[in-house]
C-alpha cells in the first residue's frame, strides 16, 4: 500500500515537472515573440532584410551623362552600382526630399492650414527660386504644400512649411541636419531648405540614396513622389485650386523600363550642381533607388532622366539574363 502511494507521489512530482517545464516554454516563446516584434520595429527587420542577396550584385554605371551615380536596392540598402558616390556633390532641390519628410513628420494633421506670409516672397525675391504658384496671404493645408515642394519644386512652399513647423528656417534646417545625422548622411550638411546654392550645402549621391530610403517607408511622402500632378482644393485667393505637375514626369513621357517601371522621383538644377535626380523604380518585383548629379546641360534638355531610363533599363537586362 505504502509502496504504490510512494508511486502515485513520484508519478505526481514527474508529471508537475512536466507541467512546469511547458509553462517555462510556452513562456519563452511569448517572450520571444514579443523580443521580435519589437526588434522588428526598431531596426532588427532592416538588418533581416539586408541580409537579402541582390539578384544583381553590381552593375556598371559608366556611359551616362552623369558623374556621379549611386544604385541601391531598397530593401536592405544594398549599393549595387556607384560612380563616385561619396564624394561632395551640391543636391539642389533634391534637398526638398529632406524637407517633405522633415515636414511630414513635423505635422500630425495634414490638413491643417497655414498662411503663407509676406516674408517668404520677399526671401525668395531675386532668387531664381521655382514657386508653385501661391500668393502672399493664401491660406494652403499642410498636405497641398508638401505636394508642392515634390512635384513643382515650389521655394514658397518649402519657407511656408519651415516658418510654421519651427518658427523659422533656420531652425528648421537645424531639424534636417539631425534627421540626416539620424538616417547616416554622414557627409551632408545643409544650409537651406530650398536647395538653393550655398558652398556650404552639399550631400552626396550615396547620403540622398539613403535619405530616399528612408522617406519611402512614410506612406504619405510614398504617394506624393508616385503622383503625377496635384490639383488642390479651393483656397482664398484661388477659387478653383491650382494644378501642378511632377518636374520629372512632365518630362518623362514613358515610365517603362526593362522588367517594370519608374515610380517617382525628385529632380534638382542648379549652374553649380547641374542636372540631379533621385528616383526609384520597381524591376522585377524589387524596387530600386538611383540617385544621379551633375550632368550638364545638353541638346535634349533632359540627361539626367536619359541616364536614369539608361541605368534601368540596364539593370533590368541583367536581371533577366539571371
Amino acid at each position: 500500500m505504502r509502496s504504490k502511494k510512494r508511486k502515485a507521489k513520484k508519478i505526481k512530482k514527474q508529471v508537475n515537472k512536466i507541467k512546469m517545464i511547458l509553462c517555462l516554454v510556452v513562456e519563452a516563446i511569448v517572450i520571444l515573440t514579443l523580443v521580435v516584434i519589437i526588434g522588428w520595429n526598431k531596426g532588427v527587420g532592416d538588418w533581416m532584410e539586408s541580409l537579402q542577396r541582390p539578384v544583381v550584385r553590381k552593375l556598371e554605371m559608366s556611359g551616362i551623362n552623369s558623374p556621379y551615380a549611386v544604385l541601391m536596392q531598397v530593401k536592405g540598402g544594398k549599393i549595387i552600382g556607384n560612380m563616385k558616390g561619396d564624394e561632395k556633390i551640391y543636391p539642389a532641390s533634391m534637398t526638398k526630399i529632406m524637407t517633405a519628410i522633415v515636414a511630414l513628420e513635423a505635422f500630425s494633421d495634414l490638413d491643417h492650414e497655414i498662411t503663407l506670409s509676406e516674408n517668404i516672397f520677399y526671401a525668395l525675391d531675386g532668387q531664381d527660386a521655382t514657386q508653385a504658384g501661391f500668393q502672399p496671404g493664401e491660406s494652403v493645408r499642410v498636405r497641398d504644400l508638401v505636394y508642392g515642394v515634390m512635384l513643382p519644386s515650389g521655394a514658397e512652399c518649402c519657407l511656408a512649411l519651415a516658418d510654421e513647423a519651427s518658427g523659422s528656417e533656420e531652425a528648421f534646417v537645424e531639424k534636417m541636419n539631425k534627421k540626416a545625422k539620424s538616417i547616416g548622411m554622414k557627409d551632408t550638411h545643409f544650409m537651406d531648405c530650398t536647395g538653393l546654392h550655398d558652398p556650404e550645402h552639399y550631400s552626396t549621391a550615396y547620403d540622398i540614396a539613403l535619405l530616399l530610403k528612408y522617406a519611402l517607408h512614410n506612406d504619405t511622402f510614398r504617394e506624393v513622389a508616385e503622383s503625377h500632378f496635384h490639383s488642390t482644393p479651393a483656397t482664398n485667393v484661388h477659387p478653383d485650386g491650382i494644378t501642378y505637375y511632377s518636374t520629372m514626369f512632365k518630362n518623362m513621357s514613358d515610365t517603362s523600363v526593362t522588367g517594370g517601371e519608374i515610380l517617382g522621383g525628385k529632380t534638382g538644377y542648379t549652374s553649380e550642381a547641374g542636372h540631379c535626380l533621385a528616383s526609384f523604380a520597381q524591376i522585377y518585383g524589387r524596387e530600386y533607388i538611383l540617385v544621379t548629379a551633375g550632368a550638364a546641360a545638353d541638346a535634349t534638355g533632359v540627361p539626367h532622366i536619359l541616364d536614369a531610363k539608361t541605368i534601368y533599363n540596364r539593370l533590368g537586362e541583367a536581371v533577366a539574363q539571371k
